[in-house]
């Protein structure tokens, strides 16, 4: 038996993969076809300095080491940028040696996909070595199951060699044998220093991440023009390990003002470093790079609201940005057989926690959620053996936590209970389960979108997997068991407020079926306006008298006749490319099909706010308007609309960087449109996988 010590230096003159001329590299090392080490990624760099060291250990030098470098691509599948391979029997031993790999292409081997730089030192161990690996491996094939990809995130072992790699901190397993034993032999022989994750053992809760960064966008200062009217159209990109955040885009302008608010996770207790680019549209071109910077978070107090000016390098001009860094929500993972609801003590607290008592104690904390993701049946196979290596990814906005994988296995049982702070309470919690394939992004098998407020509290359900669209379903079903807790006047208040945006959703493509639908439904909408005027004007034409009585009575006439001018921009003398003008058609179709979409969701909106599709919305709104109209009775409006005026002509002044909002369009928002009414429907599971059906099955 052989040790391998690596260490990844850097790689120099890499292949671009993205469409900025840029990649985000990361490397990963093979023995005899198992992933036995993988490394950090290196965002928009051509020449990465990684400094990453690993150790493998390893029975023979028969099977060589191969280097393969990918493109990170989030949701996508990681483009390949090149591969290399280091004969093991080469090597001296006991003798540090720096070797330099040439990447190539094997389908295209004439291709130079730039140079790999490491450092390696091969020793051989023998003895105690041999029996402290059969010993992880035997422990490995029985705890495989209860392994959490939270507390590990990858541990791979074969018969020829075996890698243990964790996130920061590694966490031991409970393998069936003594703990300290364990990370004794492993302090000695593999000569890590680790750290033991402690657990508490009434509540075994794993937190992923330690709080919250949140970054409201403010404005721009003087950026730099990049466009030949003397203008940009600025848009911010931001970055914080793999979570990532764009802007909208401000058109014709060098001092924007975004006023966006966003949050980001906080995974190290230190801190961390966000990555700040900012962009200028272009249509049918490369985007132009406007300037860079950064933010050290770990130079912020926690608690408190930082005001940031910084200064954009390699660029021109000034980013105004406020940083906040407050402690984590209560998001966790458990075992089945503990979870909070279940403990009388701590669902009291809970219970407490949202009583209508303590409305205005922080407002951003609406509610509880508890998932239990009990197991799957009948899931596609993915893998050629038939088979498929599921795992469950739930997600609520921007929340994402992870079950661990059930290796080869048509009917997991996962058995996890998953907590979340409820934001809003319009928010829908989807639930995916993947195929896992260590060599290529995960293989999607089905999902299933629950909006909270249609949730039955502790009722075990079977819910019917849908395909990516959610529009139809896929093979398989999922058990879930959900409790919502929450206080109605935190929700209905949260409600008039700025919706929040998933900053992983992945930008919109141009389809023929998807800008036809949509027009279908725009012109559905444009409909009802159209009958709305005819009868309007069946009114004018005194078709019912009665009716037109009491038109002409209650209608004033309040129009406005307000003409806008266009604005023509000079036509550009650079001459476009054939390829340049059909980027710059595809642009205007999304344009098109978006638009097309925003309208017709608003009208459907409207249509459901009045057929009851959520109840509680509807009841918001006649609340809202009873309200309304008793204050009326003993306030005049003038009064009212004066007060109305003050407020927002002074928001402003009283709050200079207050996020602008309407508060009927963020009512609205929460309203689901009719596409979404689909996506959000529960679909009838085949009667044998009911839950009552299963049990008595088994007593008999």
């Amino acid at each position: 038996m052989y040790q391998l010590d690596i260490t990844l230096r850097r790689g120099q003159s890499l292949a671009a993969r993205d469409r900025g001329g840029t990649s985000d590299p990361y490397v990963k090392f093979k023995i005899g076809g198992k992933e036995v080490f993988r490394s950090k990624i290196i965002y928009k760099n051509l020449n990465p300095v990684w400094e990453e060291k690993a150790s493998i250990l390893v029975d023979h030098l028969r099977e060589p080491l191969y280097v393969k470098v990918f493109d990170y691509d989030f949701g996508l599948q990681d483009d390949f940028m090149g591969s290399a391979f280091l004969d093991l029997t080469q090597l001296e031993l006991n003798r540090p040696i720096d070797v330099t790999l040439t990447l190539k292409d094997p389908h295209y081997p004439d291709h130079d996909l730039g140079i790999l730089f490491l450092s390696v030192i091969l020793t051989p161990k023998e003895g105690e070595h041999r029996d402290v690996t059969m010993l992880m491996r035997k422990s490995w094939k029985r705890s495989s199951k209860e392994l959490s990809k939270n507390e590990v995130v990858g541990s791979y072992f074969s018969m020829k060699s075996f890698f243990w790699r964790t996130c920061g901190r590694p966490a031991f397993p409970d393998l069936g044998f003594c703990r300290a034993e364990l990370q004794s032999v492993y302090y000695q022989n593999a000569q890590f220093q680790t750290q033991s994750l402690r657990l508490s053992d009434a509540h075994r809760k794993s937190h992923l991440w330690r709080g919250i960064v949140s970054i409201t966008l403010i404005e721009g200062r003087d950026l730099k023009a990049m466009d030949s009217n003397g203008l940009s159209d600025p848009y911010v990109k931001f970055r914080l390990g793999h979570q990532k955040y764009k802007s909208k885009i401000m058109p014709k302008t060098l001092n924007p003002q975004w006023r966006e608010q966003f949050d980001f996770h906080l995974y190290e207790e230190r801190g961390g470093i966000i990555d700040i680019t900012a962009w200028d549209k272009d249509a049918g071109k490369r985007d132009d790079f406007i300037g860079r910077c950064q933010v050290d978070l770990s130079g912020l107090s926690r608690e408190q609201t930082h005001k940031l000016e910084l200064q954009l390098e390699e660029g021109e001009g000034h980013l105004v940005l406020l940083v906040t860094l407050t402690a984590s929500a209560t998001v966790s993972i458990s075992d089945l057989s503990v979870n909070s609801l279940e403990d009388q003590k701590e669902r009291e607290e809970i219970l407490k926690r949202y009583s209508p008592l303590r409305i205005f104690h922080n407002l951003k904390d609406v509610g509880f959620l508890q998932v239990k993701v009990i197991r799957a049946e009948g899931l596609m196979a993915a893998d050629v053996t038939g088979k498929s290596d599921p795992f469950c990814v739930v997600e609520l906005n921007n929340d994402r936590l992870l079950t661990h994988t059930v290796y080869k296995n048509l009917n997991p049982e996962w058995n996890k209970v998953f907590t979340f702070n409820i934001k809003d309470i319009h928010s829908v919690l989807e639930v995916t389960v993947y195929d896992e394939d260590r060599d290529r992004s995960a293989d999607f098998l089905g999902r299933v979108a629950i909006p909270l407020l249609s949730i039955q509290n502790g009722e075990q359900k079977a819910y019917v997997l849908k395909n990516k669209q959610l529009t139809g379903p896929t093979k398989g079903v999922i058990y879930l068991e959900i409790d919502v807790i929450f206080n109605a006047v935190k929700a209905s208040l949260r409600t008039l407020i700025p919706k929040e945006q998933k900053y992983i959703e992945e930008e919109n493509r141009l389809s023929k079926q998807l800008l036809l639908r949509n027009f279908i439904r725009t012109k559905r909408c444009v409909m009802v306006l159209i009958n709305a005027a005819y009868y309007v004007n069946s009114c004018f034409d005194w078709d019912s008298p009665p009716r037109s009585l009491a038109a002409f009575v209650v209608v004033e006439d309040m129009l406005e006749d307000e003409e806008e001018e266009d604005d023509r921009d000079d036509k550009d003398s650079e001459k476009k490319g054939f390829i340049n003008k059909i980027y710059a058609i595809q642009e205007v179709c999304i344009s098109v099909q978006n638009i097309l979409d925003e309208v017709a969701s608003f009208g459907e909106r409207i249509k459901n706010t009045f057929n009851w599709t959520v109840p509680f919305l509807s009841w918001l709104a006649i609340v809202a308007l009873c309200v309304f109209t008793v204050i009326l009775y003993f306030i005049p409006l003038r009064y009212i609309v004066l007060v109305w005026g003050i407020n927002k002509f002074t928001k402003k002044l009283r709050c200079p960087y207050a996020i602008d909002n309407n508060e009927l369009l963020d009512f609205l928002s929460r309203v689901p449109s009719d596409v979404q009414v689909v996506q959000y429907q529960e679909l009838k599971p085949d009667p044998s996988h009911s839950p009552c059906k299963r049990k008595k099955n088994n007593l008999g």
